[in-house]
Order: C-alpha cells, then sequence, then structure tokens
C-alpha cells in the first residue's frame, strides 16, 4: 500500500476519486514492445494485461487473498485521457471506487513517463489512462458470494459508496447477422488456466476492427467492454460491429449468443 496522496490534477473523467486520506495499491511496469502497434501506442492488450497484473498483485498484497481468492470481471471501462506509448514506465495505482456485499468497483489510474530513442525521437507528454473495473467475488464454483468481512472492511475504507449495483452501460441491441459479420479465429494461447478466453484476449479482436477506425484513438475516447457469458476452448466467435459517428460498437458473438459487447467513444479533449 502507499500512503502518498493522489495528485488531484489527474481527476478522471467521471469516475470516482479516491477517499480523502485513503490508501492505494501501487505498482510500476515497463511497457514493452510487445505491448504496442505499429504506430508505438500502448494496445488495449497491453494495457488489460497490466489491469490484471495490478490486480493479482494487489490481492497477493492483503490479508483476505485466501479467504476470497476468486475474482471475475464483468466490465472494464478505460478512460484514454493522454495515450501512452513505448517507450515509457508506467505507474498503476488501485484503489475500490464502490461496492456492495457480493462486488466492487476497482479504479486503477495508469500514468506514465515517457522516453524518447532513436525508434521513437519525438517527445511526448505524459500519458493518462483512467480505468474501472466491475469485479465480482465468486467462490469456487464460479456463483456470486458474499465478501468476507475483512475484505468488506478494507476495501470500504476507500469509498462511501457500500450499495453497488449492477447496471449496463452498453445497452445497443446488436444488428441482424449478415454477410458483413466477421469471423475471429480463437487460439490456444487466447485461453487461461480456467479454460476461458482471457480478457486480454478480447481486446486482441478490438485492436483487429480499430485497423479500420484509427480516428477513433486519436485523441481521448472512451472503452467499455462489458463479458456477458464466458467464451471456451473450441467456441465459434463471429464480430459483429455498427459506426454511428463518433462510435463504434461491437458484439462478440459465440455461435447466436452474446458473448461481451464494447463500444469506442471519442470523448472531449
Amino acid at each position: 500500500m502507499s500512503d502518498s496522496p493522489i495528485d488531484a490534477a489527474l481527476r478522471p473523467i467521471e469516475l470516482p476519486e479516491c477517499k480523502a486520506g485513503a490508501q492505494h495499491f501501487e505498482a510500476n511496469y515497463r511497457v514493452r514492445t510487445g505491448d504496442v502497434d505499429q504506430q508505438m501506442r500502448l494496445r488495449f492488450d497491453g494495457l488489460t494485461r497490466y489491469l490484471q497484473d495490478i490486480a493479482n498483485d494487489n490481492l497477493e498484497a492483503t490479508d483476505f487473498h485466501s479467504s476470497d481468492p476468486f475474482w471475475i470481471v464483468r466490465r472494464t471501462v478505460i478512460d484514454v485521457i493522454r495515450p501512452i506509448s513505448w517507450p515509457a514506465d508506467v505507474t498503476l495505482q488501485r484503489w475500490c471506487g464502490a461496492l456492495s456485499t457480493r462486488w466492487t468497483n476497482m479504479r486503477v489510474r495508469v500514468t506514465a513517463k515517457h522516453e524518447t530513442n532513436r525508434f521513437n525521437p519525438e517527445p511526448r507528454e505524459d500519458g493518462l489512462i483512467e480505468t474501472e473495473a466491475f469485479w465480482i467475488n465468486v467462490n469456487d464454483q464460479g456463483l456470486p458470494s458474499r465478501l468476507s468481512d475483512e475484505a468488506f472492511e478494507l476495501l470500504s475504507l476507500s469509498t462511501d459508496e457500500h450499495r453497488l449495483r449492477w447496471k449496463s452501460m452498453n445497452t445497443a441491441t446488436a444488428p441482424e447477422r449478415s454477410g458483413d459479420d466477421r469471423p475471429h479465429v480463437l487460439r490456444a494461447t487466447d485461453f487461461d488456466p480456467f479454460k476461458h478466453l482471457n480478457n486480454a484476449a478480447y481486446f486482441a479482436v478490438v485492436e483487429d476492427e480499430l485497423l479500420d477506425h484509427e480516428d477513433l484513438v486519436k485523441g481521448p475516447h472512451r472503452v467499455v467492454i462489458e463479458y456477458l457469458r464466458a467464451i471456451e476452448p473450441g467456441a465459434t466467435v463471429t464480430i459483429q460491429r455498427r459506426r454511428e459517428d463518433d462510435q463504434l460498437q461491437m458484439w462478440l458473438l459465440d455461435g447466436d449468443q452474446v458473448a461481451a459487447t464494447v463500444s469506442i467513444t471519442k470523448r472531449p479533449a
């Protein structure tokens, strides 16, 4: 844990701050070439791996990693305010932004100190990405479970919102199936030890689609992904998408069922 205050100048877009005086968990990572695209922008799948790493590190650093060891992500919100690129060091600060007895909204602020090298010689301003993930505490059968008293007490220290409820942010209905739908090939490396599609692998799908919508990520933008059902090995995945003005909407289908929804939206500068 870190007792240092979080810079108020780095206030997020519509995402809650850490409660004054509360602690946050902090970790530092190095942006590698395997995390960035051909323009050296930190890809969403690379960012998601950082978010997974700090979540695991944070859990291991608590006294309740044995009593509350199983968590699944229901949604991730990513606000890219100032993009992060290679080369850079990133600092992640993680705290609970809201909770109830079975789930939490975990905030992660990602800041970057950019460097220059022969491949990226132009100076860039410091990067800033704000994220929030809706995490559900589950038992060993994968069913929602009450937080232990110790976990609830510790997580509630950083927020006064103790009655968190789920409300979908991606509410648009998928279009009718058409010839514009495209298949997505799953690979063995996309799956975690529990035989579920890794959260970062979902964003590989998003990165493929963004090749045709690069304008959406040129300036500040928000990405929201909601996971509706697990995708397991052997699944047949189809991607549907719709572009309207400054927003791209995507639906990941497992057979005929929507497994995940994604929206990418330009934000005001």
